[in-house]
């Protein structure tokens, strides 16, 4: 059976040799928050696993099981995902080891509209597969049709959102600068 993600998150923090403190003082997090998070009383979105990734110094890709080596977009599969407030990721890397840039499949089901904005280094790339994606990108709302696609860099603040009553599918193909 996979790893619970609250498990992994308290398994490599106790590797780093971090107490729940250190990684609250990193995050922005409280010490009560990243409790139930590691417990699994608590569910954690995409922002803050890309900030404990950040303070924890590991590829966001360490919270996706690694069984699935298909290279479909079919998101059918029970593999390699990781499914939140109504937003489905599925990682991409294909169990390879020191990757330059972190490949997700991201599925919104129709009206995700909640997360807040945030920024973290690198870049990142989004091309559309199906339906049409908000992003919102220095406060300005950017509306991206099947086959359209944008690029920037992750220190703006941002976030995707899918104001349709239908899905939206896309390809975040992230690289963080360490």
């Amino acid at each position: 059976m996979d790893q619970p993600i609250g498990e992994r998150i308290r398994d490599i923090r106790k590797e780093n040799k971090m107490t729940l403190k250190e990684v609250a003082e990193r995050t922005g997090f409280s010490i009560s928050f990243l409790s139930q998070l590691e417990r699994g009383k608590s569910n954690a979105t995409l922002e803050s696993l890309k900030k404990l990734s950040l303070a924890l110094n590991v590829s966001p890709a360490i919270f996706f099981d690694e069984g699935n080596n298909t290279s479909s977009y079919d998101t059918s599969s029970e593999t390699e995902k990781l499914n939140h407030h109504n937003i489905m990721y599925k990682s991409l890397h294909h169990s390879l080891k020191d990757y330059a840039f972190q490949p997700l499949l991201v599925n919104l089901k129709p009206g995700q509209n909640e997360g807040n904005a945030f920024t973290h280094n690198g870049q990142e790339f989004l091309f559309v597969l199906k339906g049409v994606l908000t992003v919102l990108l220095n406060n300005e709302k950017i509306e991206l049709n099947e086959h359209e696609s944008i690029m920037f860099d992750s220190n703006q603040t941002h976030y995707w959102y899918n104001y349709t009553d239908e899905e939206v599918v896309f390809l975040c193909v992230s690289h963080d600068f360490q």
